[in-house]
């Protein structure tokens, strides 16, 4: 499912009744009643169908409703209490940004993966043949080893790879697959980062061979060590200077050198679950420094305390808007 971003936003009425289903499932599971009955509203009109999607949002960013919000008071419909929180929620439904492309659902390709990370997390691998496949935030990848290849195949975030020898009689090359393309390593570490529509690369040490998706006659591209590129499934980007920086979230940093700060957000989001809104009047500020990934509320107070930046936060820190001091 993807939003679009000349969708007109649902009314309020309709936000109000996706925010009461949200808060009533997070309780509880629902009984075979109530279930029929939730399916048959989220479809009923447009609007109802919009305001579900948001929820949807909500709860993939959030991983759960804020416990301000999720209450214990389903048998008091009309209590004060359990109409502030709809009131809330509704309010932050109906604020949602409309430019994210897609969500997951609750039963997200991601946890269908061989291995997978969530969000803020990071985990190494060593596999069968001794290489090492590091993944960040919000990652998922599928390992086939077989008699003629060694594939990993990147269904959604970031990997650091480095490769190790083949031992087996036959050597088999080793790959990395996205949607956009694959890859295989030229005895070699490299970074690569699935950010639709788009695969992003990074040679560290050695080499990596590119084809494209839609393209396997075309020729395919060599990166060498120190280069960076990005593709599609039918065109390569430029090749241009690796980032000195780009393996630091491995070490729990997230690095800034002269940096917009609309950039960094973006890049800070990736590894907290909320929402961090950020005034337009603070985008273009340039900022530098080593910000850990693990504590990001650490980070934006640093931020605070070095340049001119209010950080405001809401709902226990769900909710943090960034705005000119």
């Amino acid at each position: 499912m993807r939003t679009r971003r000349n969708e007109p936003n649902p009314d309020h009425q309709s936000l109000e009744e996706a925010a009461d289903w949200l808060i009533r499932m997070s309780e509880s599971a629902l009984s075979d009643t109530e279930r029929a009955e939730w399916e048959a509203w989220k479809v009923s009109t447009p609007e109802r169908s919009r305001a579900w999607s948001r929820a949807q949002l909500l709860q993939t960013k959030l991983g759960g409703l804020p416990p301000s919000l999720a209450m214990s008071a389903l048998d008091r419909p009309s209590s004060p209490e359990r109409r502030a929180a709809l009131g809330k929620l509704a309010m932050i439904l109906a604020i949602l940004p409309a430019g994210w492309g897609s969500w997951k659902l609750a039963e997200s390709q991601q946890w269908s993966a061989d291995f997978h990370t969530a969000v803020g997390q990071q985990r190494e691998l060593t596999l069968a043949d001794g290489s090492k496949i590091t993944l960040n935030t919000d990652t998922a990848v599928d390992v086939l080893f077989d008699a003629n290849q060694r594939l990993i195949h990147l269904r959604e975030g970031e990997i650091l790879v480095q490769t190790a020898p083949d031992r087996s009689p036959l050597p088999r090359p080793f790959l990395v697959s996205t949607r956009q393309g694959r890859m295989q390593a030229l005895g070699t570490r490299f970074t690569v980062r699935e950010q639709q529509p788009r695969t992003h690369l990074v040679v560290l040490e050695g080499a990596v061979k590119v084809e494209l998706a839609q393209n396997r006659q075309g020729t395919p591209l060599i990166i060498n060590a120190g280069q960076r590129t990005d593709f599609s499934a039918y065109t390569f980007g430029p090749l241009s200077v690796a980032d000195r920086y780009v393996g630091a979230w491995t070490h729990g940093m997230l690095m800034a050198d002269n940096m917009r700060l609309a950039d960094f957000v973006a890049e800070l989001t990736r590894y907290r679950r909320g929402f961090v809104r950020l005034d337009p009047a603070l985008a273009d500020l340039r900022i530098s420094g080593a910000y850990p990934i693990s504590d990001s509320q650490r980070t934006l107070n640093m931020l605070a305390q070095t340049y001119p930046i209010l950080v405001s936060g809401h709902l226990n820190g769900y909710w943090v808007m960034l705005s000119p001091a």
